[in-house]
């Protein structure tokens, strides 16, 4: 298991305008601590709340698992190191969980991931599975 206590344990600075050159990207792939850095390609089971972003057939394919529940129901901005972009793979979608703690399985990676030059996130994670409050 990895938990947000470690994944969001440094702090980290978002630039508000696109990268554009790869000293800017090193620059911001430095402030992620070596610890962390050493869960990318792993296989973890992280657990925290469901922010269903894609819905394919009734089942969610695309999710942000997030550290609480503050950016789903209140409106508080969440550090970029307190959310996982979530894929499941093709056709393994998996049921909507709102509001209860849940257990995502599957591969971290850790690094920035860029949108436009904008930078959406700091963790992904290809899922395999999905468990309940008590897988972990």
């Amino acid at each position: 298991g990895v938990s947000f206590d470690k994944l969001a344990s440094f702090a980290y600075e978002v630039p508000l305008d696109p990268v554009t050159n790869k000293v800017e990207l090193a620059k911001l792939n430095a402030q992620i601590p070596a610890r962390i850095k050493l869960l990318d390609k792993k296989a973890v089971a992280i657990r925290g709340f469901m922010l269903p972003l894609k819905v394919e057939n009734g089942l969610v394919t695309e999710l942000l698992i997030m550290r609480d529940q503050s950016m789903c129901c209140y409106g508080t901005v969440p550090k970029i190191n307190e959310w996982v972009s979530v894929r499941m793979p093709k056709g393994k979608g998996v049921k909507p969980i709102m509001d209860v703690p849940i257990t995502i399985f599957g591969t971290l990676k850790v690094g920035e991931v860029l949108e436009n030059g904008y930078l959406v996130g700091i963790y992904e994670l290809d899922g395999d599975r999905l468990g309940g409050p008590i897988d972990l």
